[in-house]
């Protein structure tokens, strides 16, 4: 029952950021739609969110829309966020994931305890700094930048390590923001700093989500307690 609320939210979630009426097949499959103002992927991609056995993808000009639809409706959903299957029948240029979509049910949340979390504005200098000593590819993924929360932070003397959030998404979702200075990870920080932040938005009447790509996030987002209930994937077409 959980499981069925969960994905219900996250598939109101992804329908309301597509930008156009459009909804995840009830029975299962896919469903193709226009959108100039889709944010399931970047302006002028293919955008494909799959949950659950249903999947929902959005394309930025009318013209492509009869060629994906044929393609990729001779596909399992399981594979439509697999860029290497995609790459096999679509010209694709450029690829952007795929992430994984986990969401969290309050009573599943497996807080990690550890009572040594500060808190701190969202804008703190010190998060600038700690966004500063990662590559840009770390800070790009984890999205801390983009907080609409307080930071929840693990100091090792004057210095944050570690620190968590979220942005506030459209349809009361709580999207969480993590990252760990590479020399600290491995340690449990990351579980830390991002369970203070998934209980400040589940007392917020949000609904947690975690997106990733790196296996070692993913983890994380399962020791919490979240469900990975599917993925979502951008693609560029070549003209």
């Amino acid at each position: 029952m959980a499981h069925d609320r969960l994905l219900a939210r996250a598939r109101e979630l992804w329908v309301e950021m597509a930008g156009v009426p459009m909804a995840f097949p009830a029975d299962g499959g896919i469903e193709v739609a226009v959108s100039a103002r889709s944010l399931l992927c970047p302006p002028g991609w293919v955008g494909i969110v799959a949950l659950g056995d249903a999947a929902i993808v959005t394309v930025p000009a009318g013209s492509w829309a009869g060629i994906v639809r044929k393609v990729l409706h001779g596909l399992p959903v399981g594979v439509l966020t697999d860029s290497d299957r995609l790459r096999a029948v679509l010209p694709v240029a450029e690829v952007l994931g795929p992430a994984s979509l986990a969401y969290l049910d309050e009573r599943d949340f497996q807080p990690a305890g550890l009572d040594t979390v500060d808190v701190v504005p969202g804008e703190h200098a010190d998060l600038a700094t700690l966004l500063a000593s990662v590559t840009a590819n770390d800070a790009d993924e984890c999205g801390l930048a983009d907080i609409t929360s307080d930071a929840f932070v693990v100091r090792r003397g004057n210095h944050v390590v570690a620190a968590a959030g979220y942005r506030r998404w459209p349809g009361l979702v709580a999207h969480m923001c993590v990252l760990t200075k590479p020399n600290e990870r491995g340690r449990g920080l990351a579980r830390a700093v991002a369970s203070v932040a998934v209980a400040d938005g589940l007392a917020n009447h949000l609904l947690p989500q975690w997106r990733a790509r790196p296996e070692p996030s993913r983890r994380v987002a399962r020791a919490l307690g979240f469900r990975q209930l599917g993925a979502q994937l951008s693609i560029r077409i070549r003209a």
